[in-house]
């Protein structure tokens, strides 16, 4: 007899309740506090279970919150007194109210989470780089979100493009953010640099792209003994003052990671001579071919670490692709695409509930042990808001393609009349 599908255990709580129960009292009273918003017609707890709900579902409209909320308005109020939002009211709170609140709560529920379990926080790095088990490997980038032209009066990005920029500070060891700005994607990758790199301490080390090559900056982080691997600017002249290997050809036919130069070197550029003034004012340059995503490129890279491998300093660069798989992934499972408001306000809201929903999500993930793509799992809570069945048991038992094992004998397959199976056709 063939065994029912396991079912998850029945609750009282809709899945949307589950997820907006992580967030305490107590800790959104308080960033609700800190920005002096404390509303009573449509309150800030109200604001944010709207945006949150638009986030796991990706609505793309204001009607689309309102309606889904008239539709379940007694289940939505069981969301701690949550009031079902009206349209004018929604986007009257977007546009005015500070944004600061759910950038203070995203900080505020990492750190709680963190203590709640601090596993999930932990630091461990990938086994390649395990020796650096003591050392915070910051990764650090930005990543342009598109706007629409409505926004144009205060985020323009080209002649005829609006946009806005996510820059951000993100751990390899855990895999989650450590700092970050939103703001209009008018300025220059490198314009918010020693913002984001403000927590790194002594022995930290940063990497980052070429957009953050520059030696005032870096010679900032050498001071503070921060290690840096950035990649060089194809723009730069340098003076080569030692050779500490000799150079080597790629065959073009081996894979991997391959040095072909390690260099001692120093900016000999009239705007950069001298900007660089950290130990003797020389860096350290290796140019390696690297694998990525399939094929062979060659890259070169400055550091002021001269006790690493190049080996070392050419995969420290690899592990800089956590943080693009980071925006693709935020990008792919929240909604930053179709912006339910053109204010800087508005759009700042939409970004950090984003942020906010994707580390809920994150935890959800930890808890339940799931293997599977995170995109996946963000397919199963979106389909499921509204269900009376514990969130962390259904990620447990769903999500994989196989269907459950039984006890009762495979049946027979079933032919198309007038047709056997070509096993049972004579041959020959």
């Amino acid at each position: 007899m063939k065994t029912p599908p396991p079912e998850a255990t029945k609750t009282v709580y809709p899945i949307l309740r589950q997820i907006v129960n992580l967030i305490p009292p107590n800790i959104f009273h308080a960033a609700a506090s800190a920005t002096k918003d404390l509303s009573r017609v449509f309150t800030p707890w109200s604001h944010a279970v709207a945006l949150i709900y638009q986030q796991l579902t990706k609505t793309e409209s204001l009607n689309g919150v309102c309606d889904a909320a008239r539709v379940h308005a007694s289940q939505w109020q069981e969301l701690r007194g949550a009031v079902p939002p009206r349209r004018n009211t929604f986007s009257n709170a977007n546009q005015h109210r500070d944004p600061a609140m759910m950038e203070s709560l995203y900080w505020a529920m990492k750190d709680y989470l963190g203590g709640l379990c601090p596993e999930f926080v932990r630091i461990k790095n990938p086994s390649v780089l395990a020796r650096f088990r003591k050392r915070h490997i910051h990764l650090l980038d930005s990543s342009t979100i598109q706007l629409v032209l409505n926004s144009i009066d205060w985020a323009r990005h080209r002649a005829r493009k609006a946009a806005a920029k996510l820059h951000m500070n993100y751990m390899l060891g855990n895999l989650l953010p450590s700092f970050a700005i939103v703001e209009d994607a008018g300025h220059h990758d490198s314009a918010r640099a020693e913002a984001a790199t403000a927590n790194l301490g002594d022995g930290d080390i940063l990497v980052a792209d070429r957009a953050y090559t520059d030696f005032g900056f870096l010679n900032a982080l050498a001071l503070r003994h921060v290690f840096f691997v950035v990649r060089e600017k194809t723009n730069l002249v340098m003076e080569v003052v030692e050779t500490l290997q000799d150079p080597v050809e790629y065959d073009g036919v081996s894979r991997g990671t391959q040095i072909l130069k390690d260099e001692i070197v120093r900016p000999s550029r009239k705007g950069t001579a001298g900007k660089y003034t950290a130990g003797d004012g020389t860096l350290r340059r290796v140019t390696a071919m690297i694998e990525v995503r399939g094929q062979m490129r060659q890259m070169v890279f400055f550091t002021n670490n001269l006790e690493w491998s190049a080996k070392t300093v050419a995969e420290l660069y690899r592990a800089r692709w956590a943080v693009e798989l980071f925006f693709k992934e935020l990008k792919q499972t929240c909604q930053l695409h179709d912006f339910v408001g053109y204010s800087e306000n508005a759009v700042k809201w939409q970004i950090w509930t984003g942020l906010l929903v994707h580390l809920l999500l994150r935890f959800l993930k930890f808890l339940a042990k799931w293997k599977l793509s995170f995109s996946r799992l963000a397919g199963v809570v979106r389909a499921s808001v509204w269900v009376r069945r514990s969130v962390v048991q259904i990620l447990e038992m769903y999500g994989t393609a196989g269907g459950w094992k039984s006890d009762a004998p495979k049946p027979k397959p079933l032919y198309l009349q007038g047709f056997l199976p070509f096993t049972m056709s004579p041959v020959g």
